[in-house]
């Protein structure tokens, strides 16, 4: 009977001992998969941003509380001196440096576990759309203000996050606590317990913070929404009334071109006409986009003195070239000449702006007697027509001017017959220039006081100390004077040489001289025979 009774408890307890054995198994199983639950969780730990921020939060304070350790017992030995307590003094001094140096470079995380992140970006200065280009800096302050709010608004969610994980852990460690309690364990379930209090308190603050940056955010985009849709309309309007001077000023052009006939007074037309186009959008954008145009007016006025004597030349060309497109003195394609320290220039009127007139010499009676070269460009300051002399040689639509040419001839030729010939040649060549000045000037008893109006050739004869100087005056073209002046030489010449009784002057020498009647009372006369003589010179 014991025995049998001794075989029951044997089996019984071999039962009872498996049991345990599988219990014990089972339990490392689970500790296995809870202890590799917690490595992944560590991994997913170890790439979050703000996991990574809260070490550095962690590390602050481990600083922080080393030393202020380090100035406790700098404290207790500073009054101490002996040379060991000196250089305790000195090594925890250099301990604190070192300290400070460290906090300083992680200074963001002293009260916050995420650093700057649980801040805000700075909202900048509300830009001021004032003008249009400001438009487009308005629309990028906008879009980063977005980006800013879009930032801030994921930093919530991803604190849950990072919060879900917490607890995951959180549980896994619990659950591997209650399997296999170790000292290890109960100290992570504290300090995750730790960082969670210190993730949710900044959830909290970043919840309400985004709240209230959002708002604000949008009432910034609105104000700034709005100035730009008032600088948008405003744009507009000043671009259509812009838009309207061009228009007016087409309209004009176009006009003027259909009834004015000559180029270079369309062409002054259309500058002074481009002038005023934008002396009025100056004026319109000064008044549309300066707060204080009297203020600015009061400084122009104040700095107007200064300005005037500094650049005296500069207005007083820009005067003169106002008085010239007002009085229509000079324009452009006018053939004028300008005399400026014993220079004399005749040419063309290429342009005339606001400081000076742009003249091309020509080949002219100026370039053959006193320049002897053509061809350049010469610039003439504007306010030389207040201290210069400049002569307009087709002022007023006068195309024409008085050139003349003198031709001497001797003293016994027949002085009336060659200024006849000369009178009917210079007829002849000129009749053409005679009949368009005759109708120019017609035209400008209108505007002028006009009294000697002949303009029919005028021949001279005056009495010169080598002979009669024929003189003949006639109109020809102001741009050709010369063509006409050589035309007119060659036929005179060629007239004089088929008529016996007229004879050209030129440089000749008479010689007399008269024998005395006794020579040997005067033993000289005969080693000198001239001695006695006259002579008399006619020079061209």
């Amino acid at each position: 009977m014991f025995k049998i009774v001794l075989s029951i408890f044997i089996v019984l307890l071999n039962f009872a001992f498996a049991e345990d054995i599988k219990n014990i198994e089972l339990q490392n199983d689970k500790i296995r998969d809870l202890n590799q639950k917690l490595i992944n969780i560590d991994n997913e730990l170890k790439n979050n941003l703000l996991y990574k921020r809260y070490g550095s939060y962690l590390t602050y304070k481990n600083i922080s509380r080393d030393l202020e350790i380090l100035e406790i017992e700098l404290r207790k030995i500073q009054n101490l001196k002996t040379p060991e307590s000196r250089e305790n003094q000195r090594q925890i001094n250099n301990k604190i440096k070192i300290k400070q140096n460290e906090l300083e470079l992680i200074e963001e995380y002293k009260e916050s576990p995420i650093g700057k992140l649980i801040r805000p970006e700075d909202i900048e200065v509300i830009p001021e759309v004032t003008n249009p280009f400001l438009i487009f800096e308005a629309l990028t302050y906008i879009k980063k203000l977005d980006e800013n709010v879009s930032k801030y608004i994921k930093l919530p969610l991803e604190i849950e996050n990072l919060l879900k994980l917490i607890d995951t852990k959180l549980e896994v460690l619990l659950s591997l606590d209650e399997l296999e309690s170790t000292e290890l364990t109960q100290n992570s379930i504290l300090f995750l317990e730790s960082t969670k209090r210190d993730f949710e308190m900044v959830l909290d603050v970043v919840t309400t913070t985004s709240e209230v940056y959002s708002r604000r955010i949008e009432q910034i985009t609105i104000e700034t929404n709005n100035k730009i849709s008032a600088q948008a309309q405003k744009t507009f309007k000043i671009t259509l009334l812009i838009g309207l001077f061009f228009i007016i000023s087409f309209l004009l052009k176009l006009a003027l071109k259909k009834y004015l006939s000559e180029d270079d007074r369309y062409y002054m037309v259309n500058k002074i006409i481009n002038f005023v186009l934008v002396i009025f959008i100056v004026i319109v954008l000064l008044f549309s986009y300066i707060d204080n145009v009297t203020y600015l007016v009061t400084i122009l006025g104040f700095a107007s003195a200064g300005i005037a004597i500094a650049l005296k030349d500069w207005f007083m060309s820009i005067f003169g070239w106002f008085v010239i497109i007002t009085s229509g003195s000079i324009n452009v394609g006018d053939r004028i000449k300008v005399h400026k320290d014993r220079q004399e220039v005749v040419g063309d009127v290429l342009d005339i702006s606001l400081f000076k007139i742009a003249i091309r010499e020509d080949v002219t009676l100026t370039s053959y007697t006193v320049n002897r070269r053509a061809g350049r460009i010469f610039f003439v300051p504007n306010n030389y027509i207040f201290t210069e002399m400049i002569s307009n040689y087709t002022h007023a639509g006068l195309k024409t001017v008085w050139d003349g040419l003198d031709i001497v001839i001797t003293f016994d030729s027949n002085h009336k017959k060659a200024a006849h010939i000369v009178r009917e040649i210079v007829k002849q060549y000129s009749k053409g220039y005679t009949d368009i000045t005759r109708k120019q000037m017609s035209k400008l008893r209108d505007r002028y006081s006009l009294r000697g109006t002949n303009v029919e050739p005028r021949v001279f004869t005056f009495i010169e100390p080598y002979g009669m100087k024929i003189s003949a005056w006639y109109l020809t073209n102001s741009y050709a004077t010369l063509a006409l002046r050589s035309t007119i030489s060659a036929e005179i010449i060629d007239a004089f040489r088929g008529i016996d009784d007229i004879k050209i002057a030129y440089p000749t020498q008479t010689l007399r001289y008269q024998l005395l009647e006794n020579q040997a009372e005067n033993p000289m006369s005969m080693s000198n025979p001239l001695a006695q003589g006259t002579a008399q010179g006619l020079f061209d």
